[in-house]
C-alpha cells in the first residue's frame, strides 16, 4: 500500500491525499519519524513510499501518481494539454504560495517573525491579486482551471483557494472563483482533504 508521510494539517500533504482520492488509490499516511531527513534531505512533508520507491515535493508526486497509476485525466499524455496543467501547478508552487506566506504565517500561525503591518497588507494585496488571475480563465471555461475537466491543476490551487477563504483578510467579491469552489466541494477528495476545517 502506499505510503504518505507528514502531518495531515499540511496543505501538501493534503495535495498528495486529495489526488490519492481522485486516483482511487488506498494509502497509509503516517506522522514523519526520526529517519525523516534520510527519505527527504529537505527535512520537509509530504514523503511517499510506493513499494521501494521514495519520492519528495508535492506537486511531483502528484504528477508521478496519476501517471504511474494510469489517469489521463488528471494529467493529459497530449504535450499542449499537459503543459497547460503543469503551468498551473507551477504556478502554484511558485508565485501563488509565496504571494500568501507572509500574511498567512502572520494572521493564522501568529509567528512572532512576521508582524510588519506593511508586509502583512503587501502579502494580503498581492495574495488578492493572484487569486484574481483565476478569474478570467473559470469565466471563460465555467468549470475547471484549465478547461471542462478537473485535472491536478484543481487540486493544487483548490487547496490554496481554500486557505485564501479560511484567513481572516478583506477578499475582493470574484463570483467565478467562488462558482468554482462551490463545483470543487463536490468532490469527496476535497471535503475530505481540502475543505476539512484546516486552512
Amino acid at each position: 500500500m502506499l505510503q504518505v508521510i507528514g502531518r495531515a494539517s499540511s496543505i501538501n500533504v493534503r495535495k498528495v491525499l486529495w489526488t490519492c482520492v481522485e486516483v482511487g488509490l488506498p494509502f497509509e499516511r503516517v506522522d514523519a519519524g526520526p529517519d525523516h531527513a534520510a527519505l527527504n534531505p529537505n527535512r520537509l512533508v509530504p514523503v511517499i513510499r510506493d513499494g521501494d520507491f521514495v519520492l519528495w515535493e508535492s506537486n511531483s508526486i502528484c504528477r508521478y501518481l496519476a501517471r504511474q497509476y494510469g489517469r489521463g485525466d488528471l494529467l493529459p499524455t497530449e504535450p499542449r494539454a499537459q503543459a497547460d496543467v503543469e503551468r498551473w501547478m507551477d504556478w502554484q508552487a511558485g508565485e501563488l504560495n509565496n504571494a500568501w506566506r507572509y500574511a498567512f504565517m502572520a494572521l493564522v500561525r501568529k509567528s512572532p517573525a512576521h508582524t510588519d503591518p506593511a508586509q502583512i497588507a503587501a502579502s494580503i494585496a498581492h495574495w488578492n491579486r493572484h487569486i484574481g488571475m483565476l478569474e478570467a480563465p473559470l469565466l471563460q471555461s465555467g468549470a475547471f482551471v484549465t478547461g471542462a475537466a478537473f485535472t491536478l491543476a484543481d487540486v493544487v490551487i483548490g487547496l490554496s483557494l481554500q486557505r485564501w477563504l479560511m484567513t481572516p483578510i478583506e477578499r475582493p467579491l470574484l463570483r467565478a472563483v467562488l462558482r468554482y469552489h462551490a463545483r470543487l466541494l463536490n468532490r469527496p477528495g476535497f471535503i475530505a482533504h481540502g475543505a476539512n476545517g484546516e486552512p
